[in-house]
């Protein structure tokens, strides 16, 4: 089954059966507790960090549970938190998941076949009563969050750390690069991530969140660099289309003292958010 708000409730309720506090997983605010500040209310100056690593563990999870029938019918293996030095996935960033030949975290590039980068979090607002109930309240567009996909830091980060496997070495040349998120993305990115798809910087960014939405949103950009997977079979089909045509990452239509004049600035920023903006700040000045 897909990502949706039943997925969000559960997390919640596991959270707080096992080791969390409401404070941890809740803003607190004058009305009680909420997973985000709706758009109504004052922000009160809060904002909530310690949610962030329970949320990215527990989709870490999920996202393999989803995968491994997929990973298995292509003999694949589905691994969270691979590790191949050679083409810069450290122990301290590691690839979220991936589908690999042999069955361990340690991996060399060659057993590699498909990364995945995992940027979900809690989407839809929820309210929390003790002792356990925990309800519903309004989609994301109902709160003052930027979820998952929506968020441009998270978009960043992501972007940076694809553009830091391709520019590390040529090993990482043949494996596809998936962006999984449980959001739509915003108006601003579309261009963006249909560039990045055909530039072949990464082969895809995926919502696993059919419904995010009772009203409009984004599903798809014009030239599905984004789209929304609507069902497991939709999935399972894109995945063994990318496995099955024999990729070589390249950038086109610029030369090559261009590109390296672009990789060698990007790549020079301390961190994977500096990257993806400096490169893409490059782009659009290549382009303007």
């Amino acid at each position: 089954m897909l990502w949706n708000e039943q997925t969000e409730i559960y997390f919640f309720r596991e959270a707080l059966k096992s080791f969390a506090s409401p404070e941890q997983l809740f803003y607190s605010l004058q009305s009680g507790y909420y997973a985000y500040i709706p758009k109504e209310f004052d922000s009160e100056g809060q904002t909530l960090q310690s949610r962030n690593s329970l949320i990215g563990q527990f989709t870490e999870k999920w996202c393999k549970q989803l995968l491994s029938p997929i990973a298995e019918d292509l003999g694949l293996y589905a691994i969270n938190g691979v590790v191949c030095e050679e083409i810069a996935l450290t122990k301290s960033s590691s690839a979220d998941l991936a589908f690999c030949t042999k069955n361990s975290i340690m991996q060399k590039a060659e057993d590699i076949k498909l990364i995945f980068e995992i940027k979900m979090s809690i989407v839809s607002n929820y309210k929390f009563e003790q002792p356990d109930t925990v309800k519903l309240i309004g989609d994301y567009k109902s709160h003052k969050g930027n979820p998952s996909l929506l968020r441009s830091d998270s978009m960043l980060k992501a972007i940076g750390k694809s553009i830091n496997i391709r520019v590390y070495g040529s090993n990482a040349n043949t494996i596809p690069i998936i962006i999984l998120g449980n959001s739509p993305i915003t108006s601003t990115y579309s261009k963006k991530v249909d560039f990045l798809k055909s530039a072949g910087v990464i082969q895809g960014f995926y919502s696993l969140n059919p419904n995010p939405t009772k009203s409009d949103f984004i599903s798809e950009s014009s030239e599905k660099g984004f789209v929304t997977i609507t069902d497991e079979h939709n999935l399972k089909n894109l995945c063994k289309k990318i496995l099955s045509e024999e990729r070589h990452y390249f950038s086109s239509m610029v030369s090559k003292k261009q590109l390296g004049k672009i990789i060698t600035i990007a790549s020079k920023e301390i961190d994977d958010v500096r990257k993806g903006e400096k490169f893409l700040k490059l782009l659009r000045g290549r382009d303007e």
